[in-house]
């Protein structure tokens, strides 16, 4: 009976790991297609307009950027999913005696400057810079690009899918602002349940208060991220007011997205190699934390 239990918590374990990536990905493909009905269907409104020949090249437009952002969104989280930014292959070498190395206790082995133990991955992450719930992995040293391009491409997609869905909120908004159009846009599941709206009613609303919602979330990790990225920090050494690392705007650019930091932002089959092996940095202030 004991052995049972363990093994059906260990499955359950493995599936709240992947829970997250796959409601991100049903969110991210449910976005994706209301706003192609959106695009395809519904836009323009006038009837005239939809038959003139621009109708066609802006909707040819909106498709290709609105792809743009969901194959480079895809393409990020996978890379990022699939690269190791742990110490696992990595040759530490050394006698551990180097400025900054200490000595991981779980791992049993020496671990560079900027690398720390990550009890959800139950393994020593180079450059760790915090465990991504919504990915289940950590955020490292390798892995990093892959997932701040990854931010950014979210982030301006949702900015478009929130755009594209104004007009759903002018829709529903039309007759006044009532009570049923509150609590529409507040709680259309209640509203759904109590067949107080059709089916297709609550899919808009729900998609365009996911936008929003969305929206402001990835918009405080992205610009948190590019504030820690200008300043040459991560999370763990923002919490510990230590800036020891910085090498000004280019440098921190350069060292942490890789020699085309210019360019890898366009697209992750851009390869743009980074300057460092992750284990040796550069120190220029202090190593202590700042009072």
């Amino acid at each position: 009976m004991t052995g049972f239990t363990s093994t059906l918590l260990r499955r359950a374990e493995r599936v709240c790991q992947h829970l997250p990536v796959f409601l991100n990905t049903f969110l991210v493909f449910s976005i994706t297609g209301e706003v192609s009905y959106l695009v395809l269907v519904e836009a323009p409104l006038e009837a005239e307009q939809k038959a003139a020949e621009w109708s066609v090249w802006w909707k040819t437009v909106h498709l290709l950027a609105q792809f743009f952002m969901l194959g480079n969104i895809c393409w990020n989280a996978l890379l990022f999913l699939k690269t190791n930014p742990s110490v696992k292959g990595v040759f530490l070498g050394g006698d551990g005696l180097g400025q900054g190395w200490r000595y991981c206790y779980t791992c049993e082995t020496h671990t560079p400057p900027r690398c720390s133990h990550c009890f959800d991955c139950k393994v020593c992450v180079l450059r760790r810079d915090h465990h991504c719930v919504f990915f289940g992995q950590c955020v490292g040293y390798s892995n990093y690009r892959y997932f701040l391009s990854c931010l950014l491409f979210m982030w301006s997609g949702l900015l478009y899918a929130m755009v594209m869905n104004a007009e759903v909120f002018i829709v529903i908004l039309k007759e006044g602002v009532t009570l049923h159009s509150i609590l529409l846009l507040l709680i259309p599941w209640i509203m759904l349940v109590s067949g107080q709206v059709s089916a297709r009613a609550f899919a808009f609303a729900f998609i365009a208060d996911t936008c929003v919602v969305g929206f402001l979330l990835v918009s405080a990790f992205f610009f948190f991220h590019l504030f820690l990225l200008f300043r040459g920090q991560t999370t763990r050494e923002w919490f510990s007011s230590r800036r020891p690392y910085n090498l000004g705007v280019f440098g921190n650019l350069r060292h942490m997205l890789g020699l085309r930091w210019y360019l890898c932002w366009l697209s992750p089959l851009i390869p743009s190699p980074l300057p460092g092996d992750g284990m040796n940095f550069e120190v220029t202030g202090p190593l202590e934390p700042t009072k």
